[in-house]
């Protein structure tokens, strides 16, 4: 059965983080309980959807520390001193390090084009300021009714396996492009070259100083076509007037209509030689229909039309299997200790921990002939076995 002790195993013998538990990064001067210890019970916590500091601190003292993999309990006090002291660093690169070792390891065997998709959130609502990345909430009446916290995210996805990469918070009156052009090459530059053959990301992006940027990478682009490209817009209207598509497909239970054509005038910013663009109409079983365009330097001759639409598509992967989950089952809104930089570890530690436990559930555990357990079976099997078996009565 699956315990955390058996994932402690598989994280440091599988994915190879025994040296970022040996050296995670701790700033404190003279510790009395090593880094090792408080740093997995902050993942295990998330695992096991216990986020807070306060209730990290009584699962330890009640499970007990074997149980766990600790080697001693602590108060909440001691994990808000680590992670004010944590180099986040040190976690940025473990985080890293699990997603190249998933790409070694074969994680996404079924996968021709591996994607990442750049998308920001708000995490993180106080009543009141507490740090300079606090933004202010306004109501219909521009009053101010609370504050929050945004970061904007990378993940993989495409492949069947949506794995977090790397997250950047939005600096005092910062954008989330101006956030994602410190998160994006530092990212890179840390998987590597040809580790993704595309970046996939919403209109707000699709200007030309950001994909320069990430063709200056090697990377092409799926962008979402809007407004903000007039010119470009109003030319695709003309080219594929509705109803007539020139494609159409049965993906699943929806039936999709697609035009497509790569012969588009880049304009005067853009230095492509062309541009393609792929509109679609998604016509679901309900009735409901989804229309969208997008953009690349995908040629048609690299890319088909269905396999480009399942790449636009692959950008909601970020928000279903990203950000839904990060905040639903991980904590990734609660605010442990609102410290500038604990808030920001609580972000990378709270993606880490999502990595590891889908790795885990969705890879090593279903190897054989053993069924794929959902999240919330594997976070039930920890909690029994966290039990204690009573002794059986005998009188």
């Amino acid at each position: 059965m699956p315990t955390p002790r058996r994932l402690l195993r598989f994280v440091a013998r599988r994915l190879g983080l025994q040296r970022y538990w040996a050296q995670p990064g701790d700033g404190r001067s003279q510790p009395t309980i090593p880094g090792r210890v408080l740093l997995w019970a902050l993942l295990v916590g998330r695992v096991l959807r216990e986020c807070s500091f306060y209730g990290v601190e009584p699962v330890v003292r009640v499970a007990g520390c074997r149980k766990l993999g600790l080697q001693r309990s602590f108060s909440n006090d001691t994990l808000n001193y680590f992670v004010e002291r944590l180099d986040p660093t040190v976690t940025r690169q473990a985080l890293l390090a699990v997603v190249r070792q998933a790409k070694r390891g074969k994680a996404f065997p079924d996968s021709r084009f591996l994607g990442l998709a750049l998308d920001g959130t708000g995490a993180g609502r106080s009543r009141q300021s507490h740090c300079e990345w606090c933004r202010p909430v306004r109501d219909a009446q521009q009053k101010v009714i609370g504050y929050h916290h945004k970061l904007v995210a990378l993940r993989v996805v495409g492949t069947g396996l949506t794995l977090l990469v790397d997250a950047e918070p939005y600096g005092p009156g910062e954008s989330e492009l101006t956030a994602s052009r410190r998160l994006l090459p530092r990212a890179l530059a840390g998987l590597g070259p040809r580790f993704a053959d595309y970046v996939v990301v919403d209109g707000e992006y699709a200007g030309a100083p950001f994909l320069h940027l990430v063709n200056r990478w090697g990377l092409r682009v799926v962008a979402r076509l809007k407004n903000n490209l007039p010119q470009l817009h109003g030319a695709v209207q003309q080219r594929f007037p509705q109803p007539a598509p020139t494609q159409v497909y049965q993906d699943g239970q929806d039936r999709v209509e697609i035009g497509d054509a790569d012969d588009f005038d880049p304009g005067d910013t853009l230095q492509w030689k062309t541009v393609r663009v792929l509109r679609y109409r998604q016509h679901k079983p309900d009735g409901k229909v989804v229309q969208a365009e997008w953009l690349t330097d995908f040629s048609m001759r690299q890319v088909g039309s269905l396999t480009l639409y399942h790449m636009a598509k692959s950008r909601w992967e970020i928000e279903n299997q990203g950000f839904n989950d990060a905040k639903n089952r991980y904590g990734l809104e609660h605010i442990c200790h609102h410290e500038k930089n604990s808030v920001l570890l609580n972000y990378l530690l709270t993606l880490l921990a999502l990595t590891i436990e889908r790795l885990y559930r969705l890879r090593y555990l279903h190897r054989g002939n053993h069924g794929i357990r959902s999240a919330e079976q594997l976070c039930r099997l920890f909690w029994v076995s966290l039990s204690r078996p009573h002794a059986a009565n005998s009188s």
